[in-house]
């Protein structure tokens, strides 16, 4: 069960965003450009991106942000929507930051329930008052045809908003932690780890707990039938390696979507699992500034969209 059509939103105020650096280790500032240039260039590597993903045939819905209320943010929609092929809704998120709760938009909701034919659910969003969250498929990473959500415990990803969500989607949870490189909290599972239909993409290193890392593999390779390719530490926090999403276009075929700095840090054995024993087309755009500043990749960048 793979998406053949995604969501993303084009950016009108990209930035540094100071609400969710305190959770995000992964975002930096970039102090040679001014922030009307930092939009721009965000701007131009979004509009590439798309191209990209129509070039190989494969349907994007495009919202353009608006100027207000102020979300530097909403280029990672994956956060706050998501559409389930099980229960044939879609649900909405609680998100830890204002700014990004704030993305949360009627249209966009109503263009996704269009397309895909599924009733809109929004138990979860109640949890937010009571300061607990769960951000989308940033939070879980899924195995739809098994239906188990790997899930890293953080300040963004709760255990009780995790429960509830599971209630409603009937999926299996596996929970876990995960350390970025100075001993964080990671703050999203699918920055550390991306499940395919054959084949996962997984930082074990992150996983500092024994039992943890072993219940992880067994649910993957043994529930799952997986193949585990693993990353390192360094590809993960350095290079993204662990935000992909695989994809597949309306003619079939199958494609794993990530950056071109996760690309470039592929392994000859990585890349040819990947390409020739699991027979997936690497589509990689070149979002540097994103990346750097938004302490987000290529897979935050896309919402799937599921239908009837």
């Amino acid at each position: 069960m793979i998406a053949k059509c995604v969501l993303m939103v084009r950016p009108i105020n990209f930035g540094f965003n100071d609400q969710a650096a305190e959770t995000n280790s992964f975002q930096q500032r970039v102090e040679m450009f001014s922030d009307v240039q930092i939009q721009e260039i965000a701007a131009l590597e979004f509009d590439r991106y798309v191209e990209m993903l129509r070039e190989a045939n494969i349907e994007v819905m495009v919202f353009q942000d608006t100027a207000e209320p102020f979300t530097p943010d909403s280029i990672f929609p994956n956060n706050w929507i998501s559409t389930c092929p099980y229960s044939k809704k879609v649900y909405t998120y609680p998100m830890r930051n204002e700014n990004r709760a704030a993305e949360r938009r009627a249209d966009v909701i109503k263009a996704v329930q269009a397309k895909s034919s599924y009733s809109l659910n929004q138990d979860l969003l109640s949890f937010e008052e009571n300061e607990l969250f769960l951000e989308g498929t940033g939070s879980l990473v899924l195995d739809n045809v098994n239906r188990v959500a790997y899930a890293a415990i953080s300040p963004r990803t709760t255990t009780e908003v995790l429960e509830a969500w599971a209630m409603k989607t009937g999926y299996d949870l596996v929970a876990f932690k995960a350390y970025g490189k100075e001993g964080e909290l990671i703050y999203h599972t699918n920055v550390m780890m991306c499940v395919a239909d054959e084949y996962v993409v997984i930082c074990l290193d992150s996983i500092h707990d024994v039992e943890d890392r072993e219940r992880i593999i067994e649910a993957l390779e043994g529930k799952s039938k997986k193949q585990i390719i693993e990353i390192s530490s360094a590809q993960t926090n350095e290079s993204f390696a662990g935000n992909m999403l695989q994809l597949q276009s309306k003619d079939g075929c199958k494609c794993l979507i990530m950056s071109s700095c996760a690309e470039r840090s592929l392994t000859a054995e990585q890349r040819h699992l990947i390409t020739d024993k699991f027979s997936n087309k690497i589509i990689a755009p070149p979002i540097n500034m994103i990346e750097t500043i938004g302490g987000g990749s290529a897979r935050c960048m896309i919402a799937e969209v599921f239908d009837v």
